[in-house]
């Protein structure tokens, strides 16, 4: 970075990506973050889910933010989903693909993916 121009530069660039994580809108997606969850991949998942919200117009009624040790170290990545009046869903095992359905099904369409949630891996 060799001036202001390049900074005011990125900042405009990252502007939708920062955003996106500090809304306030009725859905918001967790994902795990910790050791564990970055060795098992969670840093893709996570700019996917980024990505992916951006992308399909939902910034206004999604939010995507991270968080530490979700402590089930076995199922990570792990992406957790709080929506307002309804019970949490959490996803197991996730990669880029499953978080961009994930987004499409969920997040726009309103139905969970059951293959992926913590239910269906026990």
């Amino acid at each position: 970075m060799k001036s202001l121009a390049e900074l005011k530069a990125i900042k405009e660039k990252m502007k939708d990506k920062v955003v996106l994580r500090e809304g306030s809108a009725n859905i918001r997606i967790v994902v795990g973050m910790a050791t564990c969850g970055i060795a098992a991949g969670a840093r893709p998942v996570l700019n996917t889910l980024v990505e992916a919200i951006n992308e399909g117009g939902l910034s206004d009624k999604a939010t995507v933010t991270q968080t530490g040790c979700i402590g089930l170290c076995q199922y990570e990545p792990i992406v957790e989903v709080f929506e307002a009046d309804k019970e949490k869903v959490t996803y197991v095992k996730m990669d880029a693909d499953k978080a961009k359905r994930v987004v499409e099904e969920h997040i726009k369409g309103g139905k969970i993916v059951s293959e992926y949630t913590i239910g269906a891996s026990k």
